[in-house]
């Protein structure tokens, strides 16, 4: 494969402006349990190749998964030939090469593990939690072994090996006439010792229980508390209402049509949007994470980008075509979901930055506030600006301590307000998997967001 990739970039460069070559191999494993019945199986194993070029300020792409050299010349003659004047040229930042061959290694290889095991892990899951009286109980393993070679004309060269291990659930009780829901994803890099590290029956377990307890709770009474977040609930906002308006090419306005807009704009660079306790960061190296990468899709090396210093809006998430159009360089945010897809401005891992302050710390000087540590909702406009989180687990602080649990408190608030408000940061880290969508058709891709617990001070809940 390295053969063809390098003999397509040497018949590309010597035809365009720039030119680049990505491959992509991936066997993957997906089983899904709905009730006890497996529901579904998908094994397999796909391929392809991504040419991506620059003429005359004109970029094209070609993605084929026929791997025939003759077949994909003619492919590329045939895009060269349509290549008009664009209205507006594209232009691709100046940056250094980058030569790296990289994986994330496996302590038990997902490879080793047959579908059969995977499947009696999530059967035995199942069969713990049938005991519960639960309406519904979801299940989903999926598993993947991407191998990528990334070629361009500038000389850089990247081969990656990663692994990826993802469990899903959702989990549903009906009593009385009411259903309480929850849902959540973990994940990571690395091989079946992830899986293995969740201890997923145990924590499924509380999760059912908590939710027999919330179908007796009382509803929250509306009006001003201090509210202390969850590193779940935290990471979900840094995501919505950070990382996505933050993304370079939402600012820009192409994805407007497609996946939303952004309240942010160019020149809101190193405004203050939070309190001086805000730092937050989107960081691909973080070891053994979902989101995890050293270099991005157009070859660039990855490191921690920090969006937020200190409540200051310090950075966006660039690739190489908004990095030309701020004048600045790219970080590495270019990333496809797979080799038939293209490569644009994506998030990875995004989180608060801890600070030094325990739960108990935040807990202590609180005489009337709510603890929300997970939650059933969230919404947030277009633009990222409103944004609307339902708790699920949910406790009231009454004179530093918890108390009672209370059902379902909304906080409804804007990005600004929400950071702003946050007066204290923990010194904890704790990270939720997800699969975020963008573009059309949408890119699912594999991320982390976290954080530790945060407070903020005298906020409207319903």
């Amino acid at each position: 494969m390295l053969d063809l990739v390098e003999r397509l970039l040497k018949y590309v460069e010597s035809l365009a402006d720039y030119s680049e070559v990505r491959y992509e191999n991936v066997s993957s494993n997906r089983f899904i349990v709905k009730n006890g019945i497996l529901e579904a199986t998908d094994i397999s194993k796909t391929f392809g190749i991504s040419i991506r070029f620059l003429k005359k300020g004109f970029l094209s792409a070609i993605y084929s998964n026929n791997l025939d050299f003759s077949k994909l010349k003619e492919l590329i003659d045939n895009n060269l030939r349509k290549i008009s004047k664009p209205l507006k040229p594209t232009e691709l930042s100046k940056e250094n090469i980058y030569k790296d061959n990289y994986e994330v290694k496996q302590k038990i290889n997902l490879s080793d593990v047959n579908q059969g095991e995977k499947i009696k892990s999530v059967l035995e899951i199942e069969k713990a939690l049938s005991k519960l009286k639960l309406a519904m109980r979801y299940f989903e393993l999926y598993d993947e072994i991407k191998e990528k070679i990334y070629v361009n004309s500038e000389g850089s060269k990247i081969i990656s090996k990663i692994p990826r291990v993802s469990f899903e659930y959702v989990l549903t009780l009906i009593k009385n006439g009411n259903s309480e829901q929850r849902s959540f994803q973990y994940g990571g890099s690395g091989g079946w010792e992830l899986f293995k590290s969740w201890n997923l029956i145990e924590k499924l377990s509380e999760e059912a229980k908590i939710l027999e307890k919330l179908s007796k709770a009382k509803k929250l009474v509306k009006g001003k508390y201090d509210v202390i977040l969850a590193p779940e609930l935290v990471g979900i906002a840094s995501h919505e209402s950070c990382g996505h308006p933050y993304e370079a090419d939402r600012i820009l306005g192409r994805e407007a049509a497609q996946a939303g807009k952004s309240f942010v704009t160019k020149d809101m660079l190193g405004e203050k949007i939070g309190s001086n306790v805000v730092s937050l960061a989107d960081d691909p190296t973080l070891p053994n994470s979902y989101g995890f990468y050293l270099y991005d899709d157009e070859g660039m090396k990855a490191d921690r980008r920090l969006l937020i210093k200190n409540g200051i809006i310090n950075s966006f998430l660039q690739n190489r075509e908004t990095a030309a159009e701020f004048k600045t360089k790219s970080n590495a945010a270019s990333r496809a979901n797979a080799w038939y897809s293209e490569p644009i401005v994506r998030m990875a891992n995004t989180f608060i930055i801890p600070g030094n302050h325990s739960f108990e710390e935040l807990l202590e000087s609180i005489k009337k506030g709510v603890y929300i540590k997970t939650y059933m909702e969230w919404n947030i406009d277009d633009k990222r600006f409103n944004q609307k989180y339902t708790g699920l687990e949910s406790y009231l602080i009454e004179n530093g301590k918890l108390t009672k649990l209370v059902k379902r408190p909304v906080l409804e608030i804007t990005t600004p307000k929400f950071w702003s408000s946050i007066d204290t940061v923990g010194k904890d880290l704790g990270f939720v998997a997800g699969n975020c969508g963008k573009s059309d058709p949408s890119q699912g891709i594999p991320v982390w967001f976290g954080g530790p617990h945060i407070r903020l001070k005298n906020i409207i809940l319903g």
